[in-house]
């Protein structure tokens, strides 16, 4: 009985440490974001892919509603995968640090500078007492000098750098798709390609546009855009995984019967 107070002491302190050295609270967090559906970034020497499964809960949902791919600034592109909540405070941080960066210095904020000012905000709720960590994982996409760069956050505040990557749910299967597939050479369109094949590999190889997210940050323009519905099933075509509409109706009537009290907190 005294070993399982004392388990629940470290369970529930998110600035104590369990005597292996366990933060419990962090890893808590990072299973919020494994239930969130994948993001996945793809890393091009044309520029950066963010490619999101957006996947409607509900036919009585606003598609517009569901936000999972947000611009930061002009060259910089942001998808996540946890608590919707924490990643929209998250993405407002990173909105305010560039600009901040562009009125101090008066040129764009680098990816990696942008990076870091969030992981170190990350990690102060890692060790304040009475909060607990933030349970989103984000996909920090941009151009930097004219070079593509791709980054992922970690809820314990960690800053990693990454030619292709996935948070979300489905991480392992997504990663061992995008290291089978991942080429040095691919270009923007190449990209697109991977980022769409890993997410349909995870989803019986067929994807709706409406379901899916895309966006790039082009290496010549250093413009973040998000393609339309239109662009994406183009894409999906070419693939041979676009859904057929019986498909897609099936999925939706399989999502109406599945309780969604915990997935409206997370994307």
């Amino acid at each position: 009985m005294q070993g399982q107070n004392q388990q629940q002491a470290y369970d529930r302190g998110i600035t104590i440490f369990s005597p292996d050295g366990r933060l419990y609270q962090v890893e808590y967090a990072r299973e919020a974001v494994k239930r969130g559906t994948a993001s996945i970034g793809v890393r091009t020497d044309d520029g950066v892919v963010l490619a999101v499964d957006k996947r409607i809960r509900s036919p009585l949902m606003e598609r517009s509603s569901v936000e999972k791919i947000h611009k930061a600034d002009d060259h910089i592109g942001i998808a996540s995968a946890g608590h919707v909540a924490d990643a929209r405070q998250l993405i407002d941080y990173a909105r305010r640090q560039a600009q901040i960066n562009q009125l101090r210095y008066g040129e764009p904020i680098g990816i990696e500078t942008l990076t870091k000012e969030i992981t170190d905000h990350i990690q102060q709720y890692t060790q304040v007492g009475g909060a607990r960590p933030f349970g989103v994982a984000l996909i920090i996409a941009g151009i930097a000098d004219g070079e593509p760069r791709l980054y992922e956050t970690d809820p314990s505040g960690t800053p990693y750098e990454w030619k292709a990557l996935s948070v979300g749910a489905d991480r392992a299967d997504t990663r061992d798709y995008l290291e089978a597939h991942y080429s040095a050479d691919l270009d923007l369109d190449g990209g697109i390609e991977l980022a769409l094949g890993a997410l349909a590999s995870v989803n019986e190889d067929e994807l709706s546009p409406e379901e899916v997210g895309l966006a790039t940050v082009d290496a010549e323009t250093e413009q973040f855009r998000e393609l339309d519905d239109e662009e994406v099933e183009t894409y999906l075509v070419d693939l041979d995984v676009l859904a057929t509409d019986d498909d897609t109706a099936d999925d939706a009537a399989d999502d109406i019967d599945v309780d969604t009290a915990d997935d409206d907190t997370e994307e």
